[in-house]
């Protein structure tokens, strides 16, 4: 990838955006060409009656990515940002019918150590050792594994970390559940470890225990939220590509990726209208741009690939604004059913169905910030995993989504109003939408309906993960949740970077060298 300057970049999602203000900050002319009327992709946001609603990501870990990107264009993410701690970082609320008591989780190592001795004598110092192990991993994965484009093995061929080669077999041969369950009894315990899997795109039973890592981030650093929403992160990242000149067109939804002798020269807009370009950047869904943007003699990873791929969950999104307060609810809650395992076969199985009920996860900004519903009023974002599968059907405002979408919405707020203590929920919902899997695949060409990317199962991890180049096509790179690293906002961060060391023809496995401070 060398010669030209121009470049075109598919998608306005974070990882669209901040591809472009990257390379727009290194000297590249570039067009971003988003198909919606609004960026932000899956990271979006939405209004009504004064309610104000991320419709993605809710959780703001790995703050020194953030930092570190943040940097790299000059500034800092408390400059870009509001950033407010939590305390509690989370709630823990299980099935009533289990007769444990809800547990609020406390970021710092003290805290979280305390609360687990509370609950199982011994546990405090199970811990203890599980967050070294965690913290370490974490350590690894951001200096040798997420920051590397894996153009070369020279990084895995590493002396320093061949004599680790017994560690990481055992973290990537042992999956994440039976690390947990070796160590810790108590059920929430359990499911305060291995929930984070959820956010990986997968189950705790079927995810490598390498991903213990994220632990390190709930329980020894913390959780932040950026005042006004995670839609805040998008709107800094535009600004900062506006402001080097980056030409961010919506309503532009590309249908063809233009070759010419085997490399990229373009893109095809719906309108009929063409755009050249000496580099394009997909960050698009990557099964989208390989089966549809390309045609097939181009596809690195054609429909014969994916089919033999495992999709991140399908998610049933519920958004509820709610008339008076909702005090039973932290910032962030998570409700987990007593038999766990059930429910992530019911998601990934064969045949697979919604689980009900069904571990999910409510996010109530408005504990927090007040911008986010009204005087008086309570903003939530329920989250139910389910199968990636459009046939669940389409999501809609007011309860005029499919019949199928709206009975599992009825039925996670009614589980979240019995199990949280809240008997009259329902009757208080002023506004109301759901987000179901046909909208994921209709709205954003998601594969599969999935929520989040591929999962990170063993196979779909780290060297293993699609690249983020094409193959088959010069000049044509990829980024997204889909591509490496993988998923989560942080991640997609960390792809945009990618792109940038691919083309400079950086084949380091750290993070690029950040500017003299701001």
């Amino acid at each position: 990838m060398t010669g030209g300057r121009t470049a075109v970049v598919v998608g306005g999602g974070i990882a669209g955006l901040a591809t472009a203000a990257l390379l727009a900050d290194d000297g590249w002319r570039v067009q971003l060409l988003e198909a919606r009327d609004e960026l932000g992709g899956r990271a979006g946001s939405w209004q009504s009656e004064g309610f104000r609603f991320d419709t993605g990501p809710s959780w703001y870990l790995m703050p020194e990515v953030f930092d570190h990107f943040f940097r790299l264009l000059g500034t800092t993410a408390h400059a870009a940002l509001d950033l407010v701690r939590l305390d509690p970082a989370y709630r823990v609320i299980s099935d009533p019918g289990t007769g444990l008591a809800p547990l609020d989780v406390h970021s710092g190592r003290a805290e979280a150590t305390a609360l687990f001795e509370s609950v199982e004598p011994g546990a405090g110092a199970a811990l203890d050792a599980y967050l070294d192990s965690a913290g370490d991993a974490y350590r690894l994965a951001v200096g040798r594994f997420l920051y590397d484009t894996y153009e070369t093995t020279a990084g895995l061929r590493d002396p320093a970390l061949l004599r680790r080669a017994p560690q990481l077999t055992r973290l990537l041969t042992q999956t994440l559940a039976s690390r947990v369950e070796r160590s810790f009894r108590d059920p929430r315990l359990r499911q305060i470890l291995g929930y984070p899997a959820v956010f990986l795109g997968g189950s705790p039973y079927a995810m490598p225990s390498l991903y213990h890592l994220m632990s390190h981030l709930d329980l020894d650093e913390g959780v932040l939220y950026p005042r006004g929403g995670l839609v805040e992160v998008i709107r800094a990242i535009e600004r900062l590509a506006r402001q080097r000149g980056v030409d961010i067109r919506t309503g532009a939804e590309v249908t063809r990726i233009l070759t010419r002798d085997g490399r990229a020269v373009g893109a095809r807009l719906r309108d009929g209208s063409s755009l050249e370009a000496d580099l394009v950047v997909s960050t698009a869904d990557l099964h989208h741009t390989e089966t549809a943007l390309l045609g097939t003699d181009e596809q690195t990873y054609p429909q014969s690939w994916w089919d033999s791929r495992t999709p991140s969950p399908g998610a049933l999104l519920v958004l509820l604004g709610v008339e008076g307060e909702l005090p039973q609810l932290a910032h962030h809650t998570l409700l987990f059913t007593s038999d766990w395992r059930a429910n992530f076969d019911a998601i990934f199985g064969e045949p697979s169905s919604i689980p009900d009920p069904a571990s999910l996860y409510v996010c109530r900004p408005s504990a927090t910030d007040p911008t986010v519903a009204p005087p008086g009023c309570e903003n939530l974002f329920v989250l139910v995993p389910i199968p990636a599968d459009p046939a669940v059907g389409r999501g809609g405002v007011g309860g005029d989504g499919d019949p199928r979408v709206e009975k599992a919405a009825d039925a996670a707020i009614a589980q979240i109003a019995s199990w949280a203590g809240i008997p009259d929920l329902a009757d208080r919902v002023r506004v109301r939408r759901t987000i179901a899997p046909g909208d994921f695949a209709a709205d954003l060409h998601a594969w599969r309906g999935n929520a989040l990317g591929l999962a990170h199962t063993l196979r779909q991890s780290a060297l293993f993960r699609p690249r983020n180049a094409s193959k088959r096509v010069r000049d044509l790179a990829y980024a997204g949740a889909s591509a490496l690293p993988g998923i989560g906002l942080p991640m997609c961060l960390i792809s945009a970077e990618l792109v940038l060391k691919r083309v400079r023809g950086d084949r380091t496995t750290g993070p690029l060298p950040e500017p003299a401070a701001v």
